[in-house]
């Protein structure tokens, strides 16, 4: 239950978070280093991912730009605020030191808006306090030998010899064992592909947890959100 549900930001602010407002000031620094996609929309160019708004972050302002792109391009912004205000908080209930990097947005790669989505990669980027987050939830993640083992052997493609690429060796059909690598020389990078595996999943349900109090101003919605008329929500 959202203990806040019946608060309203208060002016100036973009959400409550815990009761506390959060400044719109936030928001438009996160809009403000945000690169210009010019004449795209927030649909163009979906990218696969989870049920989360996967699209690229709508484009910055300009003469082919729709009111109705630029109010979900402060609504993404302000995703990646609360995101950083709620992963800050959680750091200190953790005890997790602080970190000392301020927060900053540079290019995000292609790889990370689709494997995360636009929301997620980008605030991974701009908050060091989620990068210390999900650092120390991918360190506390358990990954039995048994997954690792049937992750090796069930993606026996990932794992040929040099020689048996260049020989064209059918993974699945007329392969041997000597054209894989062995099993305890990859053994521990997989072991750390699917430890940051679980801890993204980790850090996926912490956020749709720690954000379901959050209480937005009008036009600071999530962008996914059916109540407002502009919402996007894509597979």
């Amino acid at each position: 239950m959202n203990h806040h549900e019946h608060e309203h930001p208060p002016e100036g602010a973009c959400a409550l978070v815990g009761g506390d407002p959060i400044p719109r000031e936030e928001v438009e620094a996160v809009l403000a280093a945000v690169p210009a996609r010019d004449g795209r929309r927030p649909g163009d160019a979906p990218l696969q991912g989870r049920g989360e708004l996967r699209d690229k972050p709508p484009p910055a302002a300009s003469r082919n730009t729709t009111p109705s792109a630029e109010r979900q391009r402060r609504r993404w912004a302000t995703q990646v605020v609360v995101a950083d205000v709620l992963a800050r908080r959680a750091c200190a209930e953790r005890g997790l030191p602080p970190p000392d990097t301020p927060r900053t947005l540079g290019p995000v790669p292609e790889a990370a808006v689709a494997g995360l989505g636009s929301i997620v990669a980008v605030t991974l980027a701009y908050s060091p306090a989620a990068r210390t987050l999900l650092t120390h939830l991918e360190a506390h993640q358990n990954i039995p030998e048994r997954a690792v083992w049937e992750y090796y052997e069930h993606n026996r493609d990932r794992f040929l010899t040099a020689d048996a690429l260049r020989a064209g060796v059918d993974p699945f059909r007329a392969a041997t064992d000597t054209d894989f690598l062995p099993y305890e020389h990859v053994k521990a990078g997989i072991e750390g592909e699917l430890r940051q595996a679980a801890g993204r999943r980790a850090f996926f349900s912490w956020l749709d947890l720690a954000r379901a109090d959050v209480v937005y101003a009008p036009g600071h919605e999530h962008p996914g959100d059916p109540s407002h008329p502009d919402h996007e929500h894509r597979h």
